[in-house]
């Protein structure tokens, strides 16, 4: 493919609250098996995009460790691959990001050494399924300087995105990023599409003016300069970038249809695997309409639920309408309905949690061998 990829991976949300203090957003797993990350590499991978760059700052641990092996979307080539950037110390630069635009502008030299003649631009924490080639065909068809994938909103705030207005050759008219008040329905994706040397001109003059955001310094900027289109797509489209739109993708992915579309239709989603034996269910046992991903143990009752990597389930535990994230202990008799709980924890025998207004997250630090 003509383009190189850039996946921004690096901010966090407040709105995660208490699961953003250990990890990015780009790095929360999701569907069981699966870091938000993932599917924008597949993505990249499935359109044969070659080269991709993921920018990451905040926590990155855990991303690091999920990325340290490129083979599991197929970038571990000769030609290409997947480049890692963090914030770095320079004789010319000590910042850490202070922007969209200015992570991918302290990594400048990557985008001018080259030859790709366009650049896909897309963040770390959507959830979908795209075919790029087709985005980058549209965006040449129309002569677009930058073309901006838009989608209609349902289940979110609009005011929450960028909001967009396009006239009836889908020319973008009015771009707002995160108003006050929302006037349409159209919001952007975060995924774009622009000239490389573009790209490398108005980075190099955001730079020179002391802006560093992509969106508001220069998609929105140049809206009335530039010609500036949106690609609409219908498909499924989330964004988890809060506790209420998180736990809702999860949930989406126990409806049958949602679960076919990533899971059995071509192409298919790509992640890191794991070494673990398959879920095992005891007698006694009761599951209805969950994920349960390799290496989970139940004993007790798991309804309407998603279950990650290496979680046991005590005698007589009931867990309803809930995430529980990886490797996490409960104990006999633990009730837990409309929660998430933190990966990595042990959760007392006959604990009782239950989210009845919002959402509640479940942290609870214990020695796993002492309760």
């Amino acid at each position: 493919m003509r383009a190189l990829g850039i996946i921004l991976a690096g901010g966090t949300s407040t709105r995660m609250r208490e699961l953003a203090d250990k990890r990015a957003v780009a790095a929360m797993p999701v569907a069981g098996s699966y870091r938000s990350i993932d599917f924008a590499l597949s993505n990249m991978s499935n359109s044969h995009v070659q080269k991709v760059a993921v920018l990451m700052q905040y926590n990155a641990r855990s991303l690091h460790e999920h990325l340290m092996s490129s083979k599991w979307w197929d970038f571990g080539r000769k030609q290409g691959g997947l480049y890692v950037f963090t914030p770095v110390v320079t004789s010319s630069s000590s910042w850490w990001y202070r922007g969209t635009a200015d992570s991918i502008y302290q990594n400048i030299n990557w985008l001018r050494e080259s030859h790709e003649p366009y650049v896909i631009i897309a963040s770390g924490d959507g959830v979908y399924k795209l075919d790029y080639n087709e985005v980058l065909k549209y965006h040449i068809a129309k002569r677009s300087d930058i073309t901006v994938v838009c989608t209609e909103c349902k289940n979110d705030d609009p005011s929450r995105f960028g909001v967009i207005k396009m006239n009836e050759d889908y020319r973008i008219e009015e771009f707002e990023e995160k108003p006050m008040v929302s006037t349409s329905n159209l919001i952007s994706t975060g995924i774009y599409v622009i000239r490389r040397r573009l790209l490398i001109e108005l980075l190099e003059k955001c730079a020179q003016e002391d802006r560093y955001d992509l969106v508001k310094d220069i998609f929105i900027r140049y809206k009335n300069l530039k010609r500036i289109y949106g690609y609409k797509i219908d498909t499924y489209w989330s964004n988890i970038a809060t506790i209420e739109s998180y736990y809702r993708t999860n949930m989406d992915f126990l409806k049958p249809e949602v679960r076919d579309y990533f899971f059995n239709q071509y192409p298919g989603i790509y992640s890191k695997s794991y070494d673990l034996p398959p879920a095992k269910f005891n007698p006694g046992n009761h599951v209805r309409n969950s994920l349960i991903s390799s290496g989970c143990i139940v004993n007790g009752t798991v309804e309407d639920s998603v279950l990650f990597h290496d979680v046991y389930v005590g005698n007589n535990c009931v867990i309803k309408n809930s995430i529980v994230l990886n490797n996490v202990y409960l104990g006999d008799n633990t009730h837990i309905e409309n929660c998430i709980v933190e990966s990595n924890d042990t959760i007392r025998a006959n604990s009782y949690y239950c989210g009845e207004d919002e959402i509640k997250i479940v942290i609870e630090k214990n020695e796993r061998y002492a309760i």
